[in-house]
């Protein structure tokens, strides 16, 4: 079948869009078909169901009326009667279309205008979908363009087959673009919005500068040198912990390069970020005390449960240790994870010193002891009156300048004083309301109800609805600083696998869950509990978890 001029053209002009769109040929075509359709109902009426074909191979033009099977007949436009519809087509079905030919239509102006709108909108929808579908497998990649405006700091960067923005923020710290200028970003989000998919590019991103040690360190690219975490003040310094997975490669040395060639290349293109290469370790104390380079650390004290480290430094150390503006710690704390507080040696002297003399006064007061036995039991590492009444007797009566007689004395001094104390929270509790069934949960003391009392959780029910967060407190990380909020428990030290379980007995005794909702959990987990343990259910624990 030979094709007419007019037929190839089409077929000419689909083929060239598709080329230079970078998109398929059966979307232009398929949008082209869609302006003739549109065409169509504008010459015919809008009620009546166009249905237009365009062949791909000869760029025939087939125009179709399309005409429901009903019963009864009530629209003529769109609607064919079972027993015409059955005289044209013997097997036609209620419900089924029946397809009538329709003329070849000659476009108008106006027709011809409305359809190239809609030819020009769809190959504009499939460009901005092939954009969108390019970009998106792309994030965390780093990507090279060219500056195309500057609209109120955000600059706006042409990557060849779409357009990227650098925020105001996501730029470093007087850096300045002018239009035509080659700019270096990395991809940290792309998103599908109305007006086209928007890619989102980044130069103050922590792992921006992880990409560009990847580039310019062959063994990072390869897999034998991995960068285990990153921190960032975006143009004034950075931290990066490495760590080797062969012994006989230097992580650090490898990164630095032959005279610093390697890292001089990635601070060249941050605009002079001064770079700290940090050994990883997988022992915290290690870890952290080199991620606090360049300042020398006399002593840590971790606080695992917390993910918290104190940090004793010489007095001439302080201020290296803290850094300009508390830099280095901060950064510190960002690449490790663990909140750092920082002391020199006479701070915690100090912090000690009045610690041992709030022990001291503790124990005088609580025991009726005079201040030399209260500096003894101090000084021995009791820290507790609890530790004095019910520690064996021997440890006591070992201490030197004790007898049997006066550890025995001791202890029942304790024994009376917590008994006393026991009797007057008790009071306090039934004053507050708190009921007696909250006693039974395995691990609630008096002292705690108490504090229950205080924070209006008075009833079986109320302790059943807690979260665990609301009982031992939550952290959240804002902008690299870890904020600490306090729980109703936390002045007890209680766990939170402690506090789920105290939950999880409370919802057990009011009939929110069952032995056997329990025991169907672990059967589809594939578990089984170990003797003793309590577990939460799915629904249970997502409660538990979420912050009040």
């Amino acid at each position: 079948m030979a094709v007419s001029a007019n037929k190839l053209e089409l077929l000419q002009i689909a083929d060239a869009v598709a080329r230079e769109k970078l998109i398929d040929k059966e979307i232009v075509i398929g949008a082209m078909a869609d302006a003739i359709q549109k065409a169509a109902k504008s010459r015919y009426g809008q009620e009546t169901n166009v249905r237009a074909d365009i062949n791909a191979k000869t760029g025939e033009i087939k125009l179709q009326r399309l005409m429901e099977v009903v019963e009864e007949l009530e629209n003529t436009d769109n609607q064919i009667a079972f027993e015409d519809a059955r005289a044209k087509n013997p097997d036609a079905q209620i419900g089924d279309f029946i397809a009538e030919p329709l003329p070849p239509l000659d476009f108008g102006r106006i027709a011809a205008q409305s359809a190239k709108q809609v030819i020009v909108q769809k190959v504009r929808e499939a460009e901005r979908d092939k954009q969108y579908e390019e970009f998106k497998d792309r994030v965390g990649e780093i990507v090279n363009g060219t500056v195309k405006r500057v609209e109120y700091g955000n600059v706006v960067v042409d990557l060849g087959r779409g357009e990227g923005i650098i925020r105001r923020d996501e730029l470093i710290p007087r850096e300045m673009y002018r239009y035509g200028d080659r700019v270096r970003a990395f991809i940290y989000d792309v998103r599908r919005e109305q007006r086209g998919p928007q890619i989102f590019l980044s130069r103050t991103h922590p792992q921006f500068m992880a990409k560009l040690f990847q580039m310019e360190v062959p063994e990072i690219y390869d897999g034998i040198i991995e960068i285990k975490s990153v921190a960032r003040d975006p143009g004034s310094r950075a931290k990066i912990a490495v760590i080797s997975r062969d012994s006989a490669i230097d992580p650090v040395g490898a990164c630095v390069g032959m005279r610093g060639s390697r890292v001089q290349a990635v601070v060249g293109e941050l605009q002079g970020e001064k770079i700290d290469i940090i050994p990883w370790q997988p022992d915290a104390a290690s870890f952290i005390v080199n991620a606090l380079q360049p300042a020398e650390v006399a002593k840590v004290v971790l606080d695992e449960d917390a993910e918290r480290i104190e940090v004793v430094v010489p007095d001439e150390q302080l201020s290296l240790a803290i850094g300009r503006r508390g830099q280095n710690v901060r950064l510190a704390s960002q690449l490790t994870g663990w909140d750092i507080d920082i002391l020199t040696e006479d701070e915690e002297s100090a912090r000690r010193q009045k610690e041992f003399t709030e022990r001291t006064q503790l124990f005088m007061e609580a025991l009726d002891v005079d201040e030399m036995v209260g500096q003894v039991l101090a000084s021995e590492g009791f820290s507790s009156i609890e530790e004095v009444a019910y520690v064996d007797a021997e440890e006591v009566s070992s201490i030197e300048g004790f007898d049997e007689d006066t550890a025995a004395e001791i202890q029942t001094r304790a024994r009376e004083y917590l008994e006393r104390i026991e009797a007057e929270n008790d009071a306090k509790r039934t004053e507050l309301g708190v009921v007696d069934e909250i006693r039974e949960i395995p691990g609630v003391t008096t002292a705690m109800m108490v504090a229950l009392g205080k924070d209006d959780v008075k009833t079986m029910e109320d302790f059943a609805g807690c979260a665990v967060d609301d009982l031992v407190g939550w952290r959240e990380r804002v902008e690299g600083e870890t904020k600490i909020y306090d729980g109703i428990f936390t002045p007890f030290g209680t766990t939170r696998a402690e506090a789920e379980e105290m939950v999880l007995s409370a919802r057990l005794a009011v009939g929110w869950i069952t032995e056997e909702d329990l025991a169907a959990e672990f059967e589809e987990d594939g578990e089984e509990p170990a003797e003793g343990a309590e577990a939460v259910p799915a629904d249970a624990d997502a409660t538990a978890g979420a912050p009040a």
